[in-house]
């Protein structure tokens, strides 16, 4: 783990909000980073299980329907068919996203970013 960055100046309080917003900031980046991998994450398994299906429409939606009250009974709220839907369609429509040419994951977004992204896309999946 990498040291957050900092710089001691002649004014201590403005060095404890400069260190305390870094860290803030470097909180928020490891957060969604988790976030948007998990949501990628379980898209593709909502994904590989449509095809153990057919890819008959009526199976995907029985399966989202199942999984969001599931995991809505043992995480809360979060996991409903929308967002589970969307997760789906995240890993669609990026199915690369975590595997660049280089090794290298591509910079991400958060998750509100490819959210809004995947409604204005124009292919539409599943739709």
């Amino acid at each position: 783990m990498s040291m957050l960055p900092y710089e001691s100046s002649q004014d201590i309080l403005q060095d404890m909000r400069g260190i305390i917003e870094v860290a803030r900031d470097s909180a928020y980046q490891a957060v969604n980073v988790a976030l948007v991998q998990r949501n990628w994450l379980l898209g593709r398994r909502i994904a590989e299980e449509e095809l153990r299906g057919g890819e008959r429409a009526e199976y995907g939606i029985e399966i989202i329907k199942r999984l969001s009250r599931e995991l809505t009974d043992e995480y809360g709220k979060g996991f409903t068919k929308t967002n589970l839907y969307n997760f789906y369609l995240f890993y669609k429509t990026f199915p690369e996203i975590f595997h660049a040419a280089s090794g290298k994951s591509l910079p991400l977004l958060s998750w509100t970013h490819y959210r809004t992204l995947l409604h204005a896309w124009p292919p539409r999946l599943l739709r």
